[in-house]
């Protein structure tokens, strides 16, 4: 078992050194800039005199191993290789609440580290931890946005004192809260609210006293007075509109980009969304003529939003955008009747909560602080755009040794205050820019404004070219500079010591002429150009042979099947396969031969596929197994199609009304009796069906498809309908049944009496012969003599 083991280990290890050498190989560099990019494990020899006699430049470029089996003296190698820098390192903040130390929002530290330099070269991924603690007594901004449409009217009520209240609460969670207002209805425009004078100075009917519709207003921003929040929302007034789903998502909107206005600060940001209907979403806007896209800007004049006649709502999509890049938390509190919606929501939206609202808002303050705790109890990292080639993978450690990879390795879940988690990070570059720029990315957990700044610098270069040294000598008198053991020609030179002029040949591309059209490999990577012509390879198996005037050519290159080049079934030429006769495919592994697909009918796939490689590819997908036969779930051929054959052939049936749409799919011919109907033997599949329709009345039919797929019906223009039954006979018969039944059991009866008196009367008889008088005393009797003896009497 050890030795097998160890056999599939080295197995392994040996096709990733093949592969290895083979991306190294295959990447064709002419340079080590370009040998570095094809891998990680990619190496460039600069040692001047490395190269054999007609090997390329391209074979300085090779798995280190390989390059140091042929020769390579290490220092000579170069193989740079990433690395990590960590600029900014602030620890997290231990602080706990009540502490005398006042510290400033953006004096708090919860993620570490704050920044740092990657330098990734291609394929090598460069691993970091970062660490995340939820700080305790970390300050809140909450803005309550709350649905001032009528059916509201007694949640304002208990909202108007949420200010204090909340207040005392929040206490407990942190010393620096802050609170805001806002409130929204409708667009104000047909057909949400109505636009006559009347109903625009008061929505609502009878006396009541509502406030103008509006979409959002900005009542209060962001304050810690909790005082001024009850004042202000005591003035509120309940308004109206027309539809049920609210505009709150344009007040959403308003609130996430008008950060000044509503007086963000970069602290945890909270948003109370409270309502008891659905919402309007893009798209709705065109009931009102409103066509243009929300454009995701502030439009708050006077703490009231003047754009929402003039853009249609945001999309579910654009909102998770904003609120995502503002770092604002949702909760929506709703009522019971939409849970339902806002919990899809609530997934469409990452970092929100759902919470259910009691019908007049009693319970709005306990709703807050669990959505609050269960938002805060989880940390999502999420990354910004990543530049292209760039790929980034988390691995998470979370509480309790709870570990996860992939988009699970984002987050971790039931994280209370003062809890510490940690991720470990992976940045791999796949590619490199094509400028070579630096580049910049940033990691931050979602709701929160602190973030790991990461800068990326990509090696791209050797530190060998930078010594490179110009018009050298060893370039065939000065035509390219010499670097990295290695010629890089001048302009209008070419050549492995740049020997050639492009003038020579009238060119200004020599490799053109090594060059298949269309493509960007000199020789098809598998040999060299040498002043314009290509110079094959030689392989070590003498078997194996490159051909082609671009070396395009080979003959082992081709498909295989069973292990075998062209499946054993034809020979490679070029790396295309040439199939002995009766066989096609890429690698001559389709068989032409059709009996194999022959169904039981003599219908190829029994006319309910095609024959592809000798198996039948079935295309009715009711019907399966080698040749189409089987069907496991079809109702039948009789079933499926009675209702249509009744309604063209009688005009009467389920289908008799929509039988023009959905009957006319096969070709229908009448004849006179069943002798007339097609019979078995004929090379079309063929059913014949015997059915009932709607009067009771059996009628017969043929169906067949032919070779075509073209459905044919032959069916018996007079159905055979039984006549009706002979009352009298029925009824004479019932009752003279029922007579003889009785007396039947009467005789029975009878019988059985005699049967059982006899039993008796001989059982009597019996007893009687067998009966013994018995000649004993009677018990009872007493006899009338009384004997009485004196006891003084002595016998004398």
């Amino acid at each position: 078992m050890h030795a097998n083991g160890n056999m599939s280990i080295m197995s392994h290890v040996n096709n990733l050194v093949v592969v290895r050498i083979y991306d190294c190989i295959k990447a064709n560099a002419k340079s080590c800039g370009e040998c570095i990019q094809a891998g990680p494990n990619c190496g460039w020899c600069k040692k001047i005199d490395f190269l054999q006699e007609g090997e390329p430049t391209s074979a300085r470029c090779d798995d280190l191993a390989a390059l140091k089996s042929k020769g390579c003296p290490i220092e000579d190698i170069e193989n740079p290789r990433g690395d990590k820098q960590v600029l900014e390192d602030r620890e997290v903040t231990n602080r706990k609440i009540g502490a005398a130390e006042k510290l400033k929002p953006e004096a708090i530290t919860q993620i570490q580290p704050q920044k740092l330099v990657l330098k990734l070269r291609v394929g090598e991924p460069q691993t970091f931890s970062l660490k995340f603690k939820r700080a305790e007594d970390y300050p809140i901004d909450l803005y309550y946005l709350m649905d001032l449409s009528y059916s509201m009217k007694d949640d304002l009520e208990n909202v108007k004192s949420l200010g204090t209240a909340l207040m005392l609460e929040m206490e407990k969670i942190t010393s620096d809260f802050r609170i805001g207002f806002g409130s929204f209805v409708e667009k104000t425009v047909m057909p949400y609210i109505s636009t006559t004078p009347a109903k625009l100075r008061n929505p609502c009917t009878g006396d009541q006293n509502c406030t103008s519709p509006f979409s959002y207003k900005n009542v209060l921003s962001l304050t810690s007075e909790g005082n001024k929040f009850n004042e202000l929302v005591g003035k509120q007034h309940i308004s109206g509109n027309l539809d049920s789903p609210e505009g709150g998502f344009d007040a959403i909107m308003q609130v996430a980009v008008c950060g000044e206005q509503i007086g963000w600060r970069n602290v945890t940001r909270l948003l109370v969304f409270s309502t008891d209907a659905g919402f309007h979403f893009a798209g709705d806007g065109k009931l009102g003529g409103i066509v243009l896209p929300n454009d995701g800007k502030c439009h708050l004049e006077n703490n009231v939003y003047t754009m929402s006649h003039y853009y249609d709502y945001p999309s579910i999509a654009h909102l998770v955008q904003k609120l995502s890049e503002n770092n604002i938390q949702t909760i929506f509190a709703v009522t019971e009747e939409f849970q339902a919606v806002y919990k899809e929501l609530k997934n469409l939206i990452p970092k929100s909560a759902v919470g259910t609202l009691s019908s007049n808002s009693s319970n709005v303050i306990q709703l807050i602080i669990d959505a609050y705790n269960s938002l805060s109890s989880e940390v999502i990292l999420e990354n910004s755009k990543l530049p292209k080639g760039v790929t980034i993978s988390y691995k998470s450690f979370c509480k309790n040794g709870v570990n996860d990879t992939q988009e699970d390795g984002r987050k971790c879940s039931n994280i209370s205050i003062g809890d510490e988690v940690k991720f470990e990070i992976n940045v791999t570059a796949n590619e490199c820019p094509k400028k070579g720029q630096n580049e910049t990315i940033k990691i931050k957990p979602l709701g929160f404004t602190e973030e790991v700044e990461i800068n990326l610098q990509f090696i791209c270069e050797c530190q060998c070219q930078s010594e490179g040294e110009p018009n050298s000598q060893a370039c065939h008198e000065g035509n390219g500079t010499f670097e990295c053991g290695a010629c890089r020609c001048n302009e209008g030179r070419i050549g492995r010591l740049c020997e050639c002029s492009t003038d020579e040949v009238n060119s200004e591309d020599m490799d053109a002429y090594c060059r298949r059209e269309n493509s960007t490999e000199i020789c098809s990577n598998n040999g060299e150009c040498i002043c314009g012509q290509c110079v094959c390879k030689k392989r070590e198996n003498t078997n194996e042979v490159y051909s082609g005037k671009y070396c395009e050519c080979d003959n082992f290159n081709c498909d295989r099947s069973n292990g075998l080049i062209c499946g054993g079934n034809g020979i490679c030429k070029c790396r295309v396969c040439e199939c002995f006769p009766n066989f096609t495919g890429s690698a001559c592994d389709c068989s032409l031969d059709t009996f194999p697909c022959m169904a039981s009918n003599g219908q190829i796939c029994n006319g309910r596929g095609t024959c592809e490689c000798g198996t039948c590819n079935c295309t009715d997908p009711k019907f399966q197994g080698a040749t189409c036969e089987m069907c496991q779930t079809c109702v039948g051929v009789c079933a499926e199609h009675k209702d249509c054959v009744q309604c063209r052939a009688f005009d009467k049936g389920e289908k008799k009304e929509t039988c023009s749409q959905e009957c006319m799919h096969f070709n229908m011919t009448r004849v006179e009796s069943r002798d007339k109907l097609p019979q078995p033997g004929q090379p079309d599949p063929l059913s014949h069906c015997k059915e009932k329709d709607v009067d009771d009345c059996w009628f017969y039919f043929t169906y067949s498809v032919n070779s075509n797929g073209e459905a044919s019906v032959h069916v018996v223009e007079t159905p055979e309908c039984p006549s009706g039954p002979d009352i009298i006979p029925i009824v004479a018969g019932v009752v003279a049944g029922i007579v003889l039944i009785g007396l039947a059991l009467l005789l029975i009866w009878k019988l059985l009496m005699i049967i059982h008196d006899r039993r008796e009367f001989a059982k009597f008889e019996k007893e009687k012969m067998n009966a013994k008088w018995d000649t004993g005393e009677n018990p009872i009797y007493k006899s009338a003599v009384t004997t009485v003896v004196n006891p003084k009497y002595e016998g004398k």
